[in-house]
């Protein structure tokens, strides 16, 4: 089974995932832009299990729809780098994409909060294209 490890800006936390991403996702949510910086977060979930290296920060978000997402932050760099999703399916992890540092990662099947998207960013033919979050 394949092994990937995403890693903070100065290396102080590490999440190591097995297997293929359960899926792939960019969010154009406001919450997401101002969490990243950028004006979209890209997000692999993948299953359990993984495993954490380091040290990590935490801040609860709740979403549009009450769920709520458990952000772990880099207290050295402030890099996020992954999210759970408490009361849903805790045996999942969502990973920030650039964590990877892989350019051959695949890309995007879905888009979420289409409607926040900026109208220069293009995504990828055969993307799933939501107004707002499906779930």
């Amino acid at each position: 089974m394949r092994s990937r490890t995403a890693t903070c800006s100065c290396g102080q936390l590490r999440i190591e995932v097995q297997g293929e991403p359960l899926g792939i996702g960019v969010c154009h949510c406001l919450a997401c832009q101002r969490r990243t910086g950028s004006v979209f977060a890209a997000l692999a979930g993948f299953a359990a299990p993984y495993k954490v290296y380091g040290t990590a920060i935490e801040y609860v978000r709740v979403g549009d729809q009450g769920a709520k997402f458990r952000f772990r932050f880099c207290p050295v760099c402030g890099t996020n780098l992954f999210h759970t999703e408490e009361g849903g399916d805790e045996s999942s992890v969502g990973v920030a994409v650039g964590g990877f540092a892989d350019p051959t990662f695949p890309p995007p099947q879905d888009s979420v909060y289409d409607c926040r998207r900026h109208s220069w960013v293009q995504l990828p033919p055969g993307t799933t294209i939501y107004e707002k979050n499906p779930l």
